[in-house]
Parts: structure tokens; sequence; C-alpha cells
């Protein structure tokens, strides 16, 4: 530990000549799994935590599958950590850039559990020497520079004595010590092997630590074990195989787990027991060293995690062990409790609806949530173990329906809790997973859907091109199921990608695509939106004949709906252009219908601002007396007034008419903001 320390101070090749320190200093901790290398990083960590007054990021880079985690998750989750934006949809570059940028500056101590090679640690190093990570990989990372190793073999016999004592317990340890140093030397000195060892005598009082020596030396050879590796696979087959078979059947299907630690509730429906008996086999597995507890909020509950050297050797024996049918249905019992987690999540901020406190309260007390904090703390904490669980299930393709459901029930409870805004990135890969399954299964319609989901957040991010490209082949998906809904939906937010773009031609003609599929189905209400969409990007396109027409459309299309806001709105809207085009009487008296239009409506809000753009009006005509009344008057309206949900300046045009959810179904269209348009070229 000591040598660790004083690597961290220790002169380097750029200090040596003469240049700082491009990059943050790197520590490696080599060794294989169950050497007690990610033991001794925390170790390191807890001793240098208070030098990073910023905080310690940890990440591991190797999933429960022991596939190697994509670098974009990791830095995803690192920026998470950090409270910094995380925009949804970035590749790797843009993420890890991203990474750089928001640890300049910072002291902050990094921990990279696990890494499978330099090409995962590199791309995640700081550019800033105040930084230091801390990683822990099987063998050196060749390409990193000026990284520090420190390679781990076994414990002296001194420390692994003292370990296998902790777990075991001091009498018999203390009584026999030769037998005890006799149990070091078949573990190999390896901490993983000790501990299951300890934890094997721990839960066998009445057996001497000679019997445990003896029965590791009777096991067979771990054949398919490098010799290395052996003692711990010796050491994990005689914990293993004195667990009753009850137990040893639900240790198994922990490999089933998803990323993450696995709590109670996923361990009693893989293993189709109560929750009880879950809680009770995990603490028991913990205390014989097969399982690592892990920090638990207030309402997360006790969380456990399989070691990493021991994840294989369970996989190995679900596959030899259980039948696939047998594994199948775990899978599925589990992904089913998942989704009824979420749907009690969600539920939980909407208790004042009477018809959802009667199913919450119909739902089992373990699935119950007590306040929507509890329920937030909660989907907060197994996040990444949902996220895992829905990867999963997609690329298992034999449970696209279940998928689904879990799916579209993570999404609503991210959006319910979270926000769709500071849940973006989550839920691009949510709706990327959709995509995948109607694309596996040929469904247009929900490719469609989860189309449009990732076209709307890529043109939130900024990447309006692509949104535009997602919005094109949503549009075939759409007219290839032949759904009016969904192809209206494309047509607008093809329409309002190209207004993003400042094209206003090819914006007009989609959006008139759009208004004769309304037409033809004979929808008022999205016909008034629709020429109002039209008619603000005549006005930005200066068209001012164009626009009057349009808004002169919208506007009878409210008063026959008697939709007096609407039509006060649109009202507003052929005042703005007629003042855009040099008729300035004709605005004034447009404005003073409008005027009376809102207040029929008894929105305060919106009269307010109408008055507010008569008395911009009046005062242009060279009337200020006038123009200060209706200033007045709105500013008392203001004041006096509640606001309320339907207020809006005149200036907006009607809201997105596609009425969406926020699963991974069909969601509203988006009205990209454009800046306030100012007389054009082209007159009316």
């Amino acid at each position: 530990m000591e040598e660790l320390r004083a690597d961290i101070d220790r002169t380097g090749l750029d200090t040596l000549a003469g240049r700082k320190a491009p990059r943050c200093r790197v520590l490696l901790i080599a060794g294989r799994p169950g050497s007690g290398r990610t033991a001794l990083a925390e170790r390191l960590v807890g001793q240098l935590a208070d030098d990073y007054p910023d905080g310690v990021l940890r990440a591991r880079l190797t999933g429960a599958d022991g596939e190697p985690v994509p670098t974009e998750r990791t830095a995803r989750a690192l920026l998470a950590g950090l409270g910094a934006p995380v925009p949804a949809g970035a590749g790797e570059d843009e993420l890890t850039e991203a990474l750089r940028t928001a640890l300049l500056g910072r002291r902050t101590l990094l921990l990279l559990d696990d890494a499978a090679g330099a090409e995962q640690v590199d791309p995640l190093l700081p550019d800033e020497s105040g930084c230091l990570v801390v990683a822990v990989s099987r063998g050196p990372l060749t390409g990193v520079p000026d990284v520090r190793p420190c390679t781990l073999g076994g414990l002296d016999t001194a420390a692994a004595v003292e370990l296998l004592e902790r777990y075991a317990g001091p009498t018999r340890i203390t009584c026999d010590p030769v037998a005890a140093k006799a149990v070091v030397e078949e573990c190999g000195g390896q901490p993983a092997a000790l501990v299951l060892v300890g934890g094997w005598l721990a839960a066998h009082p009445k057996t001497t630590v000679v019997d445990a020596a003896k029965r590791l030396r009777e096991l067979p050879p771990a054949d398919g074990h490098e010799s290395a590796g052996r003692p711990l696979a010796r050491a994990f087959w005689l914990a293993y195989e004195a667990l009753p078979a009850s137990a040893a059947r639900i240790l198994r299907l922990l490999a089933l787990a998803p990323a993450g630690p696995a709590d109670a509730h996923t361990t009693s429906a893989l293993a189709g027991c109560s929750v009880a008996a879950a809680e009770s086999a995990l603490e028991d597995f913990a205390a014989r060293g097969l399982l690592r507890a892990e920090p638990a909020g207030p309402y997360l509950g006790p969380q456990y995690r399989v070691p990493g050297c021991l994840a294989s050797m369970l996989r190995a024996l679900l596959e030899t062990q259980e039948r696939p049918a047998e594994v199948e249905l775990a899978r599925a019992r589990m992904l089913e409790r998942t989704v009824r987690q979420l749907h009690s999540c969600r539920a939980s901020t909407e208790t004042d609806d009477p018809l959802t406190r009667r199913r919450l309260a119909e739902l089992p007390r373990p699935l119950r949530f007590p306040t929507p904090q509890a329920a937030e703390e909660w989907l907060r904490g197994r996040l990444p173990a949902l996220l895992a669980a829905a990867r999963l299930a997609v690329r298992d393709g034999r449970l696209d329906t279940l998928a689904r459901r879990l799916v579209s029930a993570l999404t609503r409870a991210l959006t319910a809790h979270l926000g769709a805004e500071e849940a973006g990135p989550e839920l691009y890969g949510l709706h990327q997973l959709v995509l995948d399954v109607a694309q596996r299964c040929e469904m247009p319609l929900e490719k469609a859907a989860a189309l449009l989901n990732l076209g709307d957040l890529d043109a939130r991010a900024g990447r309006t091109r692509t949104a535009l490209g997602r919005y094109r082949e949503a549009l075939d998906s759409a007219r290839e199921a032949s759904d009016p809904y969904a192809t209206s939906r494309s047509l607008e937010s093809i329409a309002a990608s190209h207004q993003e773009l400042g094209d206003w031609q090819r914006a007009a003609d989609w959006y008139r695509r759009a208004l004769e599929l309304r037409l033809t189905r004979g929808e008022p209400a999205d016909e008034a939106r629709l020429y109002g969409r039209l008619g603000a990007v005549h006005t930005y396109a200066g068209e001012w004949g164009e626009a009057l027409r349009d808004w002169r459309a919208a506007a009878a299309t409210y008063r026959r709906l008697r939709d007096l806001p609407g039509h006060a709105r649109a009202l507003g809207e052929i005042a703005r252009v007629q003042e855009y085009a040099g008729r300035p009487q004709e605005a004034l008296r447009t404005c003073l219908e409008a005027v009376e239009q809102a207040r029929q409506a008894g929105d305060v809000r919106l009269e307010a601002a109408v008055r507010l753009r008569l008395a911009d009006t009046l005062e242009r005509l060279g009337d200020p007396p006038a123009a200060g009344l209706h200033r007045g008057e709105a500013e008392r309206l203001l004041a006096a007034g509640e606001p309320t949900g339907s207020a809006g300046t005149p200036g907006s045009a009607a809201g997105p008419g596609a009425a969406g959810g926020d699963g991974p179904g069909i969601s509203p269209a988006r009205a990209p903001g454009v800046p306030r348009p100012q007389p054009g070229p082209h007159g009316g």
C-alpha cells in the first residue's frame, strides 16, 4: 500500500523531460480474479479520497456476463456521476470528449475495475494532471503511457491466516495453526479462495481445520482451469456442494440476474420462492463468501453482487444443471416481476387518481412503495440492473412481448420520476431496443413509433439532420402499417425538421401534406393547428399573403370549434402579419377583436399578452396614451389573475396536436423553437 501511494508523487517521464504531465497519473493493480485486486483498490481509494475533494467515481468495465462494457456506456455513467449533462444518443467519441472536458480543473479520483485491456481505459483518462485513475486489470495495460503497475500474487502466510480467521472465527484457527497453514497452501494464498473456505468452516462449526484441508486435497482437480485458478475453483466447489439443493439452485439462477446488485425481489422471481426465503438465502450466501453485500439506501433494501471471480463458474453450473426451458421460465418470471415493480413505481406519482389508488392497493405489499420519493430512490438505485434486464430481454429474442412490456414500463417510470430531459439518454437506448425488436419481428407500426421517438431525441439534442432521416424512415414504416396517425405524425415531424433547418419551402410542402391527410379524415382541431403551422412558416419566409390566408383559415376553424383561446391566438398572429405587411390599421382592428375573444374566453394571461401586442401597434401608429392604457391594463391583469394552464402568447402557434404517450409509442410532434420572424423580402 505504501508503494502504491508513493507512486502517485513519483516523478514521471514527462516531468523528467521538463514537460508538464498532459494527463492524469494511472496506477494499475494487476492480478487474477480472486487475488484481492478489487479489495486492494477499494482500500487504496478509501485512503486517498480526502486528497481529491471533487469526489470518487467508480466504473466496472466488465459486465456480469463476462463481456467488456462498451466505453460509451461507461462514459455516460461517469458523466452522470459528475452531474454533467449527458447528450441523448451521443456516440463514444462525443461522450469521452465530454467526460474529459467535465474533469478539467477538478481533482477527482477514478476507480476503473476489471478492465479487459488498455482500449477500455485509455479513452476514459482525464486530460487533467490533478486527477488520479486507479485501474484494476488482469494483465498489463500496454498502450497506456506512464502507467504504474502493481502485480498481485498470493497473500503471505500470516496475512492469509488472518483472513481465514476473520471468516471462520478465531478458535479453531488458533488451536490448529499448522492445519490453518495447510489450508492457506491449498488455497495458494488467494483471498477469494480463503474467504470461501472460511465461510465453509463458519457454516460447519463442528468441522475442524484439518477436515477442511483434507477435503480440499480430496476434491478432484479443476479441469478446464489454469493451474493458478484451480485453488479458487476447488474452494468454490467445496462451498457449493455443502449447500442444500434448494439453496444451490437459487445460487445457480443468480447467474441470470442482470448487471448490478441483485435484491430479494430479483432472487425471489428467479427461483420462484417467497421474498422472505430469498432474503434468507442471500444473507446465507454472503456469510459463506459466495456473494458480496453492497451499500443500500433506506428504501432500496439489501443488495448483493456475485464476485466477478465466481461469475463464470456459476454460469457453467447453470448451463450444465438447469434445463433450457427452466432457465427461460426463470428469466420470464424475473422480467414479469420487474414489469410489475415498474408499474407500481410509476403509479406512485399518480395517487390522486382513485383508479390508480385501487390498483396499487391490489398489488402485494412487497411491490408497493410508501411514497413517491421511495419509488424514485428505488428507480435510481436499480437503474443499471433495469437497463441491463431490458437489453438482455431484447437480445434473448424469445421473449419479445415481455421485452416490449418491460421497455414500455421502464420508459414510463423514468419519464414520470426523472422527466423527459433528465431521462433522455436512457430513453434513447430504450427506444433503440424497441426498434431492434420491431425490426426483428417485422412490426412496422412499432418500428415507426420507435423511429419517431428517436428522431425527437435527436432533434432535441440538435442533430436535426439525423432526426430528419429517422422521420423519413418512420413515414415509410407508417405507410406500410397503413396507420394514419403515425403517418400524419411523421409528416409533421419532417416538416418541423425542415422548419428548424430554415428550409421554409420544404417545411410548407410537408405541412401541407399533413394538412391534406387531416382534411381527408375530418379532424378540425388538427386542421386548425396545421393551418397555424403553415401560417408560421410563411411568416418566417416573409410571404405575407400566404401567411394571412393560412392564419385566417386557422381562425375560422377555431371559431367553428368554439375554441375561444385558439381563435384569439390566431387573430393575434393575423395582426402580427398585417403589421409586418405594412397594414397597421388592419392590425389594430384585428388586435381589438383578439382582445375581445380572449376576454370572452376568461383567459387573463392570454388577454394580457394580446393587449401588450395592441399597445405595441398603437405606439407605432403614434398613439402613446392609448398604448399606455392597454399596457397598464395588461400589467393589472397579470398581477391580479392566476396563471392558467392554457395560457400562452399570441405569437405561439397552436401546440402539438398529436397527443402521444411517454412510452415507446408515438409521442407528440416537436415544434422547433424559431426566433421571432422579421419582415422578409417577399411581399404578400
